[in-house]
């Protein structure tokens, strides 16, 4: 089959929730994708960061064989050896914690309201505070805790107790405060919202006030996990800011779906028991199985240096850009986690790459989203810059025109 043949069975067969781009990856290694037609290309925003480690990792490949062979889903009130283990592991790399496994980020974001809905029960209180341009999931709860209209458009009426502030300031946060709230989630770095990094300061404002208030603070890490800003965790980029609650996915399993809360063992009230939330495939020992092989590639290969390392050197190679096209206005960035912020929308930008044999994503209309694998190498990123350079030429000429 060629790729209009899958473009012509999805306008059949499949409700059109994407925009789809007329692509059909048939193969991916590593940074390296190819598609039905056997045309290569370089990826660098593998799976929304998903495939932290690249495309089929041996390790992850052969942790998935192994654990097939023996068990691949077990239900959650038997008891899970792989489950457990990594379980520790997460607690281990983050804090002190237990632990709530799911399937993706959207249920580890619903998970993490009910946890505070139900914390906060006793007292009354069940208002969240999220971020303006925050992205927490597609599910009711975790949608309406994202901070942007054009998601809850046509799906009112929403859960009620949500309010929004801005990224950032501290006064829009405590102005959004009510004797109804229970918790502030927000992301570490807004992946969705343009990868906007938080202040050293605005996160410690954060952790005295919910410590003053009681509140929970809750840590979206679904995108910044796992090695992605050159820490296992992003907010370990900042000192004495540990959150009470984090939820994680994606990289998490490598490829396969998982999703997990971690609950800091500092809230010693047993606010999940029995019956209080559940998942039928939640942390089966297959996605286990592959999120232990993610960690132990992480360390072994020392990722997190290469991932320290690379993403300064990416920025690097970004801001040569910049100064290279007026087109560019702005670099930004954490490790792997980079943006190239344009003055023009970027959809063409994206579309004109792929072409070139790269793969970026495109958000907030204007900035180029590059996160490429933690293992990536400088010539990998030497390759993307020569063809990021030739679509921003191209555009720059016609701009002159």
């Amino acid at each position: 089959m060629k790729t209009r043949d899958i473009e012509k069975l999805y306008k059949e067969y499949i409700l059109p929730t994407y925009t789809q781009t007329p692509l059909c990856i048939a193969k991916g290694k590593g940074s390296k994708v190819w598609d039905l037609e056997g045309k290569e290309y370089l990826d660098f925003f593998p799976g929304w960061a998903v495939s932290a480690l690249g495309h089929c990792h041996p390790k992850i490949v052969s942790a998935l064989k192994i654990q097939a062979k023996k068990v691949i889903h077990i239900p959650n009130n038997f008891l899970n050896l792989k489950q457990a283990q990594l379980a520790r592991e997460i607690s281990k790399n983050a804090f002190p914690c237990r632990i709530f496994f799911c399937n993706s980020g959207a249920e580890a974001s619903e998970a993490a309201i009910k946890f505070s809905r139900k914390f906060g029960n006793p007292t009354g209180r069940f208002e969240i505070i999220s971020m303006r341009k925050s992205f927490h999931g597609r599910t009711m709860g975790a949608m309406t805790a994202t901070g942007q209209e054009r998601i809850h458009k046509g799906f009112d009426p929403l859960p009620a107790g949500f309010r929004y502030a801005d990224f950032n300031d501290l006064a829009s946060v405590k102005s959004q405060l009510t004797d109804k709230t229970v918790a502030i989630f927000l992301e570490p770095i807004q992946g969705e919202g343009g990868v906007q990094i938080a202040e050293p300061e605005f996160l410690q404002g954060l952790r005295n006030l919910c410590d003053a208030r009681k509140l929970l603070l809750i840590f979206d890490e679904v995108q910044t996990g796992m090695g992605r800003t050159g820490k296992m965790f992003a907010y370990q980029n900042y000192d004495r800011v540990e959150p009470d609650l984090m939820t994680l996915a994606k990289a998490l399993g490598g490829g396969v779906p998982i999703g997990a809360l971690a609950v800091n063992n500092k809230i010693i009230e047993p606010i999940f028991t029995p019956g209080s939330h559940g998942s039928t495939y939640g942390g089966n020992p297959l996605v286990c199985a592959a999120a232990l092989a993610v960690f132990e590639t992480i360390k072994k290969d020392k990722l997190l240096t290469n991932a320290a390392r690379m993403g300064t050197y990416l920025q690097h190679r970004l801001g040569e850009l910049k100064d290279k096209y007026d087109i560019v206005s702005e670099v930004r960035g954490l490790g792997l986690m980079c943006a190239l912020e344009l003055r023009v929308p970027g959809a063409p930008f994206v579309d004109a790459a792929r072409s070139k044999g790269l793969l970026v994503n495109c958000t907030q209309e204007k900035t180029l989203r590059i996160m490429p694998a933690i293992t990536v190498t400088k010539r990998l990123i030497d390759s993307a810059i020569r063809i990021l350079d030739e679509v921003l030429a191209e555009a720059n000429k016609e701009v002159e025109a």
